[in-house]
C-alpha cells in the first residue's frame, strides 16, 4: 500500500498521519509518502501503478484524491480514500465515512473482505476528473477561495457562499463570459457550464448540491448545466436551488440541463480565456475545452 498524504490539507497534522499509516500498518505493507507540491500525488500514484502497488490511498483533500486518481487512471491499481480536507465529497460519494478513524478501520477490514468497483472518470483536455468540473463562475470561485486558504480553513462552505456572490456581481453581472456549449449537435449559450460525473456536485456543509439528476458512478454518462444569464436578480433563487436537493437549479428559468452525455465542447466566443475548475481545484484559464466521459475508468476500494 502507498498512502499519499497531503500534510497541507485542512484537518491534517503530523499526529494524525502517523496515528493513521501506524495503524494502516497491522493489515498492509506500507509506504507513507508526503506531498511536496502541485502534481506530486499524480506522479507518485502513476508511479505506484508502475512498481505494481496492490493499493494507493490518497489521504487529504479533494485536490489529493483528484490527483492521484490522474496517476491511476485506467491502470489496474485501485484508488482508497482517507478524508483530510475541508469537504471530502468524494469521499461521501463512496459512501466512506468522513471521520478518520472510521475511514481507516473501513480501510482495514477490507484487507479481509476485498471488493473494487470500476467507476467512471471525466476528462477536460488532458486532466481526469471524479465527479465535477466547470466553465466558469464556480472555477473563478474556487480561484478566489484558494487564495486565502485560512479563511476557507475557518469557514468552509460559508466562505465560498460569500466569494460565490461577490465574485459573481463583481466579474459576472456587467462583462460576464459568453460561452457556445455544444452537446449531441445542440448549441447553448450562457456565461458558465457545470458537468457532473455522478449526481453530486458537491457539498454545502452536510447537504449534497445536486444540479442535474441522471448520472451516477457507473452510469456512462454525463450531467451539463448552463447558467444561461448573469443577472443579479437571479443569485437567490439559483442558490436556493442549488442546495434544495433534488436538482431543483435544473428547473430555474435562467438554467438550461441536458443529461445522458459523452461528449460536451466549450468555447469562449470573444476569445478571452475562461477559468476552468475539476473536482474543486482552478487548473488554468482557456478559451476552448473539450469534455470527455469515459466509463469504468478507475478503480476504488469499494
Amino acid at each position: 500500500m502507498l498512502v499519499v498524504v497531503n500534510p497541507f490539507a485542512t484537518t491534517m497534522s503530523d499526529r494524525l498521519k502517523h496515528l493513521v499509516v501506524y495503524a494502516l500498518q497491522a493489515r498492509y505493507d506500507v509506504t507513507a509518502v508526503e506531498t511536496t507540491g502541485r502534481g506530486h500525488a499524480a506522479e507518485l500514484a502513476r508511479g505506484a501503478a508502475a512498481d505494481g502497488f496492490d493499493v494507493v490511498v490518497a489521504f487529504g483533500g479533494d485536490g489529493t484524491v483528484n490527483e492521484a486518481a490522474n496517476g491511476l487512471a485506467q491502470t489496474a491499481t485501485p484508488l482508497a480514500v482517507l478524508p483530510g480536507g475541508a469537504t471530502n465529497v468524494y469521499c461521501r460519494m463512496l459512501g466512506a465515512p468522513i471521520d478518520v478513524v472510521d475511514a481507516t478501520q473501513r480501510l482495514l477490514d477490507a484487507a479481509e473482505d476485498w471488493h473494487e468497483r470500476r467507476v467512471d472518470l471525466g476528462r477536460i483536455g488532458e486532466r481526469w476528473f471524479l465527479f465535477a468540473a466547470g466553465m466558469g463562475l464556480d472555477a473563478s470561485v474556487v480561484e478566489r477561495v484558494d487564495r486565502h486558504p485560512r479563511l476557507k480553513a475557518r469557514w468552509g462552505p460559508w466562505f465560498y457562499a460569500q466569494a460565490a456572490v461577490s465574485t459573481f456581481l463583481a466579474d459576472y453581472v456587467r462583462d460576464p463570459p459568453q460561452l457556445e456549449i455544444r452537446a449531441d449537435g445542440e448549441r447553448l449559450d450562457g456565461v458558465s457550464a457545470f458537468l457532473q460525473v455522478a449526481d453530486t456536485y458537491t457539498y454545502f456543509g452536510t447537504r449534497p448540491v445536486q444540479l442535474a439528476a441522471g448520472p451516477t458512478l457507473d452510469s456512462g454518462d454525463l450531467a451539463l448545466v448552463v447558467l444561461a444569464r448573469a443577472r443579479p436578480r437571479d443569485v437567490p433563487s439559483v442558490t436556493v436551488r442549488a442546495i434544495a436537493g433534488a436538482a431543483a437549479m435544473a428547473r430555474h428559468r435562467g438554467v438550461t440541463a441536458r443529461t445522458g452525455l459523452r461528449e460536451v465542447s466549450i468555447t469562449s466566443r470573444d476569445g478571452r480565456p475562461v477559468p476552468i475548475q475539476v473536482d474543486g481545484d482552478h487548473i488554468e484559464d482557456a478559451a476552448t475545452a473539450t469534455v470527455a466521459l469515459i466509463p469504468g475508468a478507475l478503480r476504488v476500494v469499494a
